[in-house]
């Protein structure tokens, strides 16, 4: 399923709540757009900060220029997710050049997320972090089990990339994990971490949030089982219906939102 395909003027929602949502923001010019994508780039890395995914100088995520389609804003290598601004994002292309900012470029962003970028022209933005429970659950070679409500927005909708070669720095295998991420929206790399995508940055930011907590939830699950007891799981039908209304395109947007705002007004100069 390619959520990305979605369309996220239509949200699968109650009717009776349609009416009270938000929708996604339109932009009248390339450059209203490029703010608004680094401005929630620079939320996502706070976010990020703020819920424990930094682990050292590892850890990206990108979000594709409006107009030059062929670069992203990536965050600074070096520079504490906690300090980054919408000031200090760099822009590079496709290639690995830094064509705007300050600071050099993660190799393993620009190995794995160029090739993300282009081989799916619809995801706007991809994360990827070196997190406690994913990097946990990576080191398992299995994709989530159906077990919350929460889990079924992966739903037949993510992928186990399991030929780990060793820290990305070379592009053939940042394009066997474009390939291995397909049209989905996230992948596990196995003994390595997580990875999402989205046609937003705000849809790409929840959904790592959300899986990162999926597998500690698995985990603590999995690590409460006794003797010969296993994980209930629910029905593929009902899987796939809780898929519809917590994985879309949507529901990824619309999760973001209170988060976006939340650390806007304790972490107000991350606009700056």
């Amino acid at each position: 399923m390619n959520v990305q395909a979605k369309d996220t003027q239509a949200p699968v929602i109650p009717a009776p709540a349609m009416g009270k949502l938000p929708t996604p923001p339109k932009f009248a010019t390339h450059a209203e757009e490029r703010l608004h994508r680094k401005q929630r780039l620079a939320a996502g890395f706070r976010l990020f900060s703020k819920f424990g995914f930094d682990e050292g100088v590892a850890g990206h995520i990108t979000a594709r220029d409006p107009e030059f389609t062929d670069m992203f804003w990536v965050n600074p290598f070096g520079v504490h997710f906690s300090q980054i601004t919408v000031s200090n994002l760099i822009r590079c292309d496709h290639k690995g050049a830094v064509v705007e900012g300050d600071y050099p470029v993660n190799t393993a962003a620009f190995v794995i997320h160029s090739r993300v970028h282009a081989a799916r022209p619809d995801a706007v933005a991809a994360a990827h972090s070196h997190s406690t429970y994913g990097r946990a659950f990576s080191t398992l070679g299995r994709p989530l089990a159906p077990i919350t409500q929460d889990v079924c927005a992966f739903y037949n909708d993510h992928a186990l990339y399991d030929d780990f070669g060793g820290v990305v720095v070379e592009l053939d295998e940042g394009e066997r994990i474009a390939e291995a991420i397909g049209k989905h929206k996230a992948a596990i790399l196995q003994n390595h971490g997580l990875i999402t995508v989205g046609g937003t940055v705000d849809e790409a930011v929840w959904w790592f949030i959300t899986m990162e907590r999926s597998c500690q939830v698995q985990l603590v699950a999995e690590a409460a089982l006794r003797g010969s007891e296993t994980l209930k799981l629910i029905s593929p039908e009902a899987a796939a219906q809780a898929n519809k209304i917590t994985g879309s395109a949507f529901a990824g947007w619309f999760q973001f939102q209170p988060l976006y705002a939340r650390i806007v007004k304790e972490q107000p100069d991350l606009l700056d």
